[in-house]
């Protein structure tokens, strides 16, 4: 596992950053974005998409639980912030992470943690003091495509 560190991004870098990940992305990748509420987990689901080329409306899927969109790649953004138990949506994430033709972008993924392949790729968003955000992104081997 690598780890590659972006310090101190403003709102424009902290999209680019995005964008320039979604163009990157082959297809497979399961995405997990970690971070406080307001942290920027949508915002950044939004940069990946426009690096993966699609045109839809991203929007949190916090009380749909999930948000499909189309682009390059099929875009699959999972939100689990207000479930306690993911039941049948653990089914469909299981049949979804290992489709290579999609990518899989999840917010809030403690819950399905055991569903999750172990090449999944991690960020962590923290917001800082000045409205920027540090990020961290762990990159499992055979994805070094991705820094």
């Amino acid at each position: 596992m690598k780890i590659k560190t972006y310090n101190n991004l403003n709102l424009e870098e902290f999209i680019e950053l995005g964008k320039t990940l979604g163009r990157k992305l082959k297809g497979g990748e399961v995405l997990v974005l970690a971070s406080d509420l307001g942290g920027g987990k949508t915002t950044l689901t939004k940069a990946i998409a426009l690096g993966l080329e699609s045109k839809d409306d991203i929007t949190s899927p916090s009380f749909t639980i999930l948000n499909e969109y189309k682009g390059r790649l099929h875009i699959y953004h999972f939100d689990f912030y207000r479930l306690s138990d993911p039941g049948i949506i653990r089914h469909q994430l299981s049949e979804v992470v290992h489709d290579n033709t999609s990518v899989v972008l999840i917010e809030w993924a403690d819950i399905v943690e055991g569903t999750l392949p172990e090449d999944t790729i991690k960020l962590v968003i923290n917001k800082t003091e000045n409205d920027s955000r540090d990020i961290e992104l762990h990159i499992p081997e055979g994805k070094e495509y991705l820094i």
